[in-house]
């Protein structure tokens, strides 16, 4: 996202401003996943609207008068400036059926006027080329009984009992109903965007708070997750695994800090080990600079270590684990403490 552009108002401390603020961060995030960018105008509609200067129907209006008064404005611009705008106010009403309908409905109201399709089930078989996959792509779900296989995880799903389960048994299951939503595919595009926006309503309505920017700032991960969660290869030893998207759900719903690599999911990954003593080395100097000044970021660690931060979160999750160091109080205002023995 542009800089953290609502970074002042996600300190917010009134609830009305918070939530609309987490809603269209998330709104915005999402169109990462097809690779579009929303305008400044659509940046600016948003902080209007998280101002309380204008409703949602009024942000609606406004994008829709912007994208009919320049026509030379690209299509893909105005294709994740309406979305966005919708998304965010899906998320933000209280309103919500576990349904294969409001699958349906949501996809509907995401895109009418953009697609021609919105809110229909695919009549056609589809293949997609990913990234994560090198070049190859999922086995999605055949165009001849979609609706049927739609409703019948729905089904399952409705039926199935979360009482009495750990919350590490809750966040398998949902990773694996909600890859086995989004592998049926039922639409022919925005169907990882629809399939995020059903599971926040969905866990808001399983009375989780997930008002956090995991979605916002991770859409990418979420997308190359579920598609790890479906594929299969045996030739190059690759499984299907809901590995990934668990490690996305933690942080989404234990506020754990798990590091989410695109890189780690591509199946030609090879993890590259250092020597043992480098890395005594990196960790005896992050432990200095967490000594010498505690409240310092993990950003400004790897800063300081010229190393990523992504190698820092690594390291740093190792000496927790290891009892060398703690973190005291939360992630925003808490500070390091090293513990000596």
């Amino acid at each position: 996202m542009k800089d953290d552009i609502f970074e002042e108002y996600s300190k917010e401390k009134e609830p009305t401003k918070y939530y609309k603020t987490y809603a269209w961060k998330t709104a915005i995030g999402l169109q990462k996943v097809d690779g579009l960018e929303p305008s400044e105008y659509l940046v600016k509609t948003a902080e209007q609207n998280i101002n309380g200067d204008i409703s949602f129907d009024d942000a609606h209006a406004l994008i829709t008068s912007y994208y009919k008064e320049n026509k030379i404005k690209s299509q893909r611009a105005e294709e994740a400036d309406k979305v966005s705008v919708r998304i965010a106010q899906i998320i933000s009403e209280k309103s919500f059926v576990f349904s294969p309908v409001e699958f349906t409905t949501i996809h509907k109201r995401l895109f009418e006027g953009i697609y021609t399709h919105a809110g229909r089930i695919r009549d056609y078989n589809i293949s997609k080329e990913e990234w994560v996959l090198d070049g190859d792509t999922v086995i999605y779900g055949n165009a001849i009984n979609l609706r049927e296989t739609l409703e019948y995880d729905f089904s399952v799903e409705k039926n199935f009992s979360y009482k009495g389960l750990s919350i590490e048994a809750i966040v398998t299951h949902i990773a694996r109903f909600i890859s086995n939503l989004w592998q049926i595919h039922i639409f022919g595009e925005g169907n990882t965007r629809t399939t995020a926006v059903f599971l926040i309503k969905y866990l808001s309505k399983l009375g989780f708070n997930v008002t956090n920017d995991i979605f916002a700032e991770n859409s990418w991960y979420f997308r190359n997750a579920l598609v790890r969660a479906n594929y299969n290869n045996r030739e190059k030893g690759v499984t299907e695994t809901t590995h990934y998207l668990e490690l996305f759900l933690r942080n989404l719903l234990l506020g754990e800090d798990n590091i989410l690599s695109n890189r780690e999911m591509h199946i030609g990954y090879v993890e590259i080990k250092e020597a043992p003593e480098i890395v005594a080395n990196r960790e005896e100097a992050i432990i200095e600079i967490l000594r010498e000044n505690p409240k310092i970021t993990l950003a400004d660690v790897a800063a300081k270590i010229g190393k990523s931060l992504r190698t820092v979160k690594t390291i740093i999750k190792k000496l927790q684990e290891n009892g060398v160091i703690e973190r005291v109080g939360g992630k925003k205002n808490g500070s390091w403490n090293v513990i000596d023995c």
